[in-house]
This record gives C-alpha cells, sequence and structure tokens, in this order.
C-alpha cells in the first residue's frame, strides 16, 4: 500500500477526523487537516502533500472547485474531491477542475482507498509523460541550436581554408615564402579547429545518448600533463607553464580515465590561450596525492562577468564579453560532464578583466607501478 502523503480539505471537523483515521489505518500520512480555502492553499504551500482530498462545500471566500483549481495551477497536485451533492450543476463545475477522482458521502474504506490509489497512479503516469515531451522540447532545442552553431563555426575555418588555397595557388609563384608559411598556417589552424569541433561534437553525442562511459586505467598523471603541455607549445605555439608537486613517488600511477582526462585539460587548456593576450603566460599546476588530484588552470585574459559565472557549464553558453570570439559554448559543458564521471569537482573563480581561475578535483586509486597494463 502506498504511503502517501495526504491534505484533508473538510470544515466537519468529525468527517475530517474519521477521514484521517480510515487514511492512517491504511498506511497514509495524513499531513494536515484544513477547513477552509486558505487554509488548504497555505497546508499544501507549507507540507506539499502528494494528494489532496478536497471537500467541494467550504467556509470561506472560494469553495472546493475554486480551491482545487489554484492547487492544479500552482502545485500541480492531484485533488480527490468529497461531496454530499452530485447534482449536474457541482459535477459540471468540478469537472473543470480536472479532478483525479470524485467520491459521494458516505463512502466506504475501501472506495476512499481505491480512488486515492488510482489517483495517485494517474499522476505519476502524466507527470512521467510531461517530463518526457520536456526532455523532447528540450532536445529538440538543442539539436536546433547544435546544427546552428556547428553550421556556423564550420563555415568560417573552411572559408579560411579555401580563400588561403586559392591565394596559394593563383599566386603562389609570386609570394614570398614568409606569406607562404603565413597562409599554410591558417590552413593548419583551421583544421586543428575543425578537428577539435569535430571532437566536442561527437563527446556532446555520446553524451546526450548516454554513452559517454568512466573506464579508468592507471596512468603516470605528471608525464601525461607535461606531455599534453609539450603538444600545446607545438601546435599552439602558446607558453603554458607547467608545475606540479606530489607526495607519491615520480613513477607513482593512479587510475584515472585519460580519455575523458584529455577532455577536461585540453579544453581548459585551450580556453586559457583564447581569451588570453599574445605573449601572456597560461599558468597549468598539478598536485597529487594518495586520494586526490588537483588541475589548477590560471589565465589573465579577460575574464567572466560575474553574471554569467552561473550558467557557464550549460551547454552553447557563452559569457557576454566572449561573443565576439569564435567558440560554440560546448568546451565546459564537456569538461563539466567528464569530471562528474570522474566523481569530481569544478570551480571557477574570475573577475573580468583579471584572468580566469578553474580548479579540478578528481579522486584517485593509485595503482602499482606495473598493474593493470599501466599506460605512460
Amino acid at each position: 500500500m502506498s504511503t502517501a502523503r495526504v491534505l484533508i480539505v473538510e470544515d466537519e471537523s468529525i468527517i475530517a477526523l474519521d477521514i484521517q483515521t480510515s487514511l492512517q489505518s491504511a498506511g497514509y500520512q495524513v499531513v494536515s487537516i484544513a477547513a477552509t480555502s486558505e487554509e488548504a492553499l497555505d497546508d499544501t504551500a507549507n507540507f506539499q502533500p502528494d494528494l489532496v482530498l478536497m471537500d467541494i462545500r467550504l467556509h470561506g471566500e472560494m469553495d472546493g472547485v475554486e480551491t482545487a483549481e489554484q492547487i492544479r495551477q500552482k502545485w500541480r497536485l492531484p485533488v480527490v474531491f468529497l461531496t454530499a451533492h452530485a447534482d449536474e450543476n457541482t459535477l459540471s463545475r468540478a469537472k473543470q477542475s480536472q479532478p483525479f477522482g470524485y467520491i459521494l458521502k458516505p463512502f466506504e474504506d475501501r472506495e476512499l482507498v481505491t480512488t486515492i490509489e488510482i489517483a495517485l497512479s494517474r499522476h505519476k503516469a502524466e507527470t512521467a509523460v510531461r517530463a518526457a515531451l520536456e526532455k523532447e522540447r528540450e532536445m529538440s532545442e538543442l539539436k536546433s541550436r547544435f546544427v546552428s552553431v556547428v553550421s556556423h563555426e564550420f563555415r568560417n575555418p573552411l572559408n579560411t581554408i579555401l580563400f588561403s588555397t586559392e591565394l596559394l595557388q593563383r599566386y603562389g609563384t609570386q609570394l614570398s615564402d614568409q606569406k607562404k608559411e603565413t597562409y599554410l598556417e591558417r590552413i593548419q589552424g583551421s583544421v586543428k579547429r575543425m578537428n577539435q569541433l569535430l571532437s566536442n561534437v561527437l563527446t556532446v553525442g555520446e553524451t546526450e545518448s548516454g554513452k559517454l562511459q568512466f573506464s579508468p586505467q592507471p596512468i603516470n598523471l605528471v608525464q601525461f600533463c607535461q606531455e599534453l603541455v609539450d603538444e600545446f607549445h607545438i601546435e599552439e605555439k602558446r607558453s603554458i607553464q607547467f608545475s606540479h608537486r606530489s607526495s607519491e613517488p615520480s613513477d607513482s600511477l593512479f587510475c584515472v580515465d585519460d580519455r575523458l582526462l584529455r577532455h577536461i585539460l585540453t579544453n581548459l587548456l585551450s580556453n586559457a590561450v583564447k581569451y588570453s593576450p599574445k605573449g601572456e603566460i597560461v599558468e597549468f599546476k598539478l598536485s597529487l596525492n594518495h586520494q586526490t588530484a588537483i588541475f589548477w588552470v590560471q589565465d589573465y585574459g579577460i575574464g567572466i562577468p560575474s553574471g554569467d559565472q552561473a550558467d557557464l557549464f550549460q551547454s552553447f553558453y557563452r559569457a557576454s564579453n566572449a561573443r565576439s570570439i569564435p567558440g560554440t559554448g560546448l568546451g565546459l559543458s564537456i569538461v563539466k560532464q567528464c569530471v562528474d564521471l570522474h566523481g569530481g569537482t569544478i570551480t571557477v573563480e574570475s573577475e573580468e578583466n583579471q584572468g580566469t581561475l578553474f580548479t579540478v578535483t578528481l579522486p584517485l586509486n593509485r595503482q602499482s607501478k606495473h598493474e593493470n597494463n599501466p599506460r605512460y
């Protein structure tokens, strides 16, 4: 039997107490008894019951039908009417409030319990349908934004590649080596940007379909981070200052998902580089002990307005001061998903025009040096 929480709205105290006894005997929890519409609305707000048993005839400014309509509109709770009146006018008004049941007094306990259980079951089903429809609507909006953003972000690097290759083809023999190198670097940069975008798109797809999995393997975290920084030095030609400290031996291995960790650090470091002035150093720090890895990524760029910080990890969200800079708004949402799969946390501290500090904390399970086919 259900242990639902029920609010009784009945202005006849003897009848209300009798109903309370019947409900409690059946295993329900009676959160309160209200005698007027005002008390009913106050008790609904305060106790948030699972169901309301509502007498249609109430003292006060509103009767039970009007009160039920307000409860449905404000809280979407199931209401079952109790009444001694079965006239056509009363029934017609009751139907307009979309009740989940209608019981004529006097009634048997079994009839009351059956009506409540059917109402609760119907409400649960309707709630599930509403949630599914809302999820479908959100997915439809997400797909529309996704197509719009990705199309825009692909168009720019493709145009750059097309323009640069046409210049090289048409004027190649007349261009200096320095000019050729510039155009080739633009092509390479555009290809890398598209590759990163594709990687983010695939990761978002895995996340939305529930296929993004956490598969930890023992790796050398210091070596992993150093190699990632070296890649940035080569590919981005930007200086990232990496430092680390550890209470463990330098060859210690720790269990993390290196694919997810690469998503985390690549997106954070890419953002730090993107939103910093050229020549400005990005700081990347790692702290290790036998239980935890803490990663800090600090830049001294444009920063994030305080009003934008609460929404940073939503898909497609971009800070108000960054919209003129190319980007999809997918990176930080991917970072958050990957951090969550590790059971970790991520925080941000930022001030506009002063820079941004992201701190990622991941729990670790230390492994012996040669255990479980270690990487790195």
